[in-house]
């Protein structure tokens, strides 16, 4: 008969502090840049041309030298020949000679001598001359050269999340690839004899391997390459040789149930066989409190989640996406919290903090008001369908009532942020 060591469960911040110092960003790898999207800078980056490359003209206008309009007003105008013509992609423009003006337009180079931009709309055309009714204010409507930006300046700090900006920065400095972190491979095992795949004829007491499909959506929804192993029977040695598998095949190995206290929650054994070194086992999470976390022998992270389907897509969730947004270089791995308002009643969580599956529906000028799904429990894969948010019931606190205030980790995107929200170890 098969023995367990009794331990306590540690709480959510302290299995937090425990696995992200495993998590750290991977190697950098250069990519085209119309895949940076989404990726982090690995290193960082300088510019390589002066922003803009010359002078130019901020406005459609006439170029003119400031001084050759001292005195000019509505009543007394200066009129000044027009000389020449400078437009953007067109040939370079000749120098501007004193007492004379260019016809410019936005984005056009300055002639040479041209030190001002008279809007057109503020002058007046007469046949080949133009009137001023106003002095030109020296650098007016003038772009001077590397005002924005100076070649072999800072461009972009190591870090940087590449975002759409980004991508324009850095195709305006022309960086057809860019180094980012390396996304991580995650190897992903289900266990059970029980399983079996899409498609396949049911037998009695079997039930599809929904947690593979679930879990590698959320692999790629992080960022990450999931791995799909071949699942693995109750059986030690087969246990065993797909345990191995996983750990060299990836950056993290993600298990899926058998680290419970059942006769058939095999992979304690097998990751002391592995050679994996426990780290915590049993966290007071509701769903999902025998998480197991453990390192093996190449300091390969691995997670062994419960098997029950909601239990291991939230604690996933919580403890494996923000390794994953680490081992990407994100400096902002957790999800965002927001304040949200409760809709229905919520009971006392008991010993265990309780993430709650709720719907959201914005107000204006209100909390977003939250729906918490009818069924809570952990075998109820559907409650995970337009799941918006999870309400953060803490340990130890009392019920709460309809119209509480509550915070939430938002599942609809976001920046993120660098701290995650459960308070302290």
């Amino acid at each position: 008969m098969r023995r367990y060591i009794l331990r306590a469960m540690i709480s959510i911040s302290e299995a937090l502090a425990r696995m992200m110092p495993r998590f750290s960003p991977l190697d950098a790898e250069r990519v085209p840049l119309d895949r940076a999207l989404g990726r982090f800078l690995a290193f960082a980056l300088e510019a390589r041309e002066d922003v803009p490359g010359f002078d130019n003209s901020a406005m459609d206008g006439y170029a003119v030298r400031a001084g050759d309009l001292a005195g000019a007003t509505r009543e007394e105008p200066i009129t000044l020949p027009l000389a020449s013509e400078s437009r953007a992609g067109g040939p370079l423009p000749s120098p501007l000679a004193p007492g004379t003006v260019a016809r410019i337009f936005t984005g056009a180079p300055m002639p040479e001598g041209a030190d001002a931009v008279v809007m057109q709309e503020d002058v007046e055309r007469r046949g080949d001359a133009i009137a001023f009714f106003a002095e030109a204010r020296l650098g007016k409507h003038v772009r001077r050269r590397a005002e924005v930006l100076a070649r072999e300046s800072a461009l972009l700090p190591s870090g940087a999340a590449i975002g759409v900006g980004e991508i324009g920065v850095l195709a305006s400095q022309g960086f057809a690839q860019v180094p980012v972190h390396r996304r991580p491979r995650v190897a992903l095992l289900s266990t059970g004899d029980e399983l079996r795949e899409i498609g396949e004829p049911p037998r009695p007491g079997s039930l599809v391997d929904s947690n593979a499909h679930a879990l590698a959506a959320a692999v790629r929804e992080a960022g990450g390459e999931p791995v799909v192993l071949p699942r693995a029977p109750d059986d030690r040695g087969l246990l065993l040789d797909a345990v191995r598998a996983g750990l060299g095949a990836a950056d993290l190995l993600v298990t899926c149930g058998g680290v419970s206290v059942g006769e058939y929650d095999l992979l304690h054994e097998t990751f002391r066989d592995a050679g994996v070194e426990e780290v915590f086992w049993k966290v007071r999470i509701k769903p999902g409190k025998p998480l197991r976390f453990g390192k093996g022998a190449r300091g390969v992270p691995v997670v062994g989640l419960p098997g029950n389907p909601v239990s291991a897509l939230l604690t996933f969730e919580v403890f494996v996406r923000p390794g994953l947004r680490r081992m990407l270089g994100d400096a902002r791995p957790f999800r965002d919290v927001i304040g949200v308002e409760l809709a229905g009643p919520l009971s006392a969580p008991g010993a265990r903090t309780e993430l709650v599956r709720v719907r959201l529906e914005p107000r204006a000028g209100a909390l977003p008001l939250a729906f918490p799904h009818r069924d809570q429990g952990s075998g109820n894969l559907t409650s995970l369908a337009g799941l918006d948010a999870l309400v953060i019931v803490p340990e130890g606190s009392g019920p709460l009532a309809a119209g509480a205030p509550a915070s939430a980790l938002d599942l609809r995107g976001g920046r993120g942020r660098a701290e995650h929200p459960f308070g302290e170890a």
